[in-house]
């Protein structure tokens, strides 16, 4: 740990992260796993099932789409994982890579730990993934989740925002979201489909072997940005995931004001291809009475944490 992450101060921010996310295969209702720590590292690990509150938004959300079909969901979560291995270690040499015991750092990870096991009810592949939540010194107002449950949040969303627990919730459920119902393997199928065919591109997968098209996944997980589509699915489903861990889903409309009130007129990079304002604060509202009676039921966490102090 250094002493500028532990105050915030001076941090020299890593390279630019563009909000990755993605993910794997079909959405299934399962019964959820509990959670182990896995050491002192990063890392968190599904482990036996237990029961949960069905239904929820599930109604809501269509089946696997066929584009994210074309690419390999084992090679998306090889190539985050890479991607994700790379951004530490310059985090690091940079000394903006926060260790386990780093107020924010245990924080996220306890709030990881309440929803990472809510994850297989919407892509059964979760159980499989390794799991790993990490903070880095960073103004910028961002988090994400890349492929195989790599989630990263920067120190600004935390300290410029004083998020509280709840709000923590909705951002990592959010991004958690897009890894599950693999967005940005989506977009690679689309990506790849438009630039050499889907024909073609089934033809070279079912030859064991996936293209020029394809040989540019690592470049394009630090790159993608979703659709307006994908981030309302991803409200929806964040939404779900942090209700069914204990974490009041009505802290979605709190942390958007305060994302849209920190920029003024112009959204932060976060926003910038959701719906916004009035629009997005609606829908989050419209859902609510589907959600809430999962949170009613929900195991509430028995520590909560405070904001580090304001930037």
């Amino acid at each position: 740990m250094t002493e500028d992450l532990r105050t915030d101060a001076r941090i020299e921010p890593p390279p630019l992260a563009h909000r990755p996310g993605c993910g794997c295969a079909l959405h299934a209702r399962r019964r959820l796993g509990g959670l182990l720590l896995a050491g002192g590292g990063g890392a968190l690990l599904t482990g036996p099932a237990r029961g949960q509150v069905p239904d929820g938004v599930h109604a809501e959300v269509g089946g696997e789409s066929r584009f994210a079909r074309l690419v390999p969901a084992q090679e998306v979560e090889a190539a985050a994982a890479q991607q994700y291995a790379q951004m530490l270690r310059d985090a690091a040499q940079r000394k903006a890579l926060a260790p386990p015991d780093h107020p924010q750092r245990v924080r996220l990870r306890a709030i990881a730990e309440r929803i990472v096991p809510r994850a297989v009810g919407w892509n059964a592949r979760a159980s499989q993934w390794q799991w790993e939540v990490n903070l880095i010194g960073s103004p910028q107002l961002n988090a994400f989740c890349m492929p195989g449950g790599k989630i990263a949040f920067y120190s600004g969303i935390l300290s410029r925002l004083q998020l509280s627990d709840d709000e923590v919730a909705t951002i990592m459920g959010h991004e958690m979201a897009h890894a599950l119902r693999e967005h940005a393997r989506e977009r690679m199928g689309k990506t790849a489909a438009t630039r050499v065919g889907a024909s073609l591109i089934s033809a070279l997968l079912g030859l064991g072997g996936t293209g020029d098209a394809l040989l540019d996944m690592g470049g394009q997980l630090l790159t993608l940005r979703f659709g307006r589509d994908d981030e309302s699915e991803a409200d929806i489903v964040g939404m779900d995931l942090a209700a069914r861990a204990g974490y009041d889903p009505r802290a979605g409309v709190s942390l958007w004001n305060k994302m849209l009130a920190v920029n003024g007129a112009a959204p932060p990079q976060f926003l910038s291809t959701h719906p916004s304002g009035p629009t997005r604060i609606r829908d989050i509202e419209a859902r609510l009475p589907r959600v809430l009676p999962l949170f009613e039921a929900a195991a509430k966490p028995t520590r909560r944490f405070a904001p580090p102090p304001a930037a």
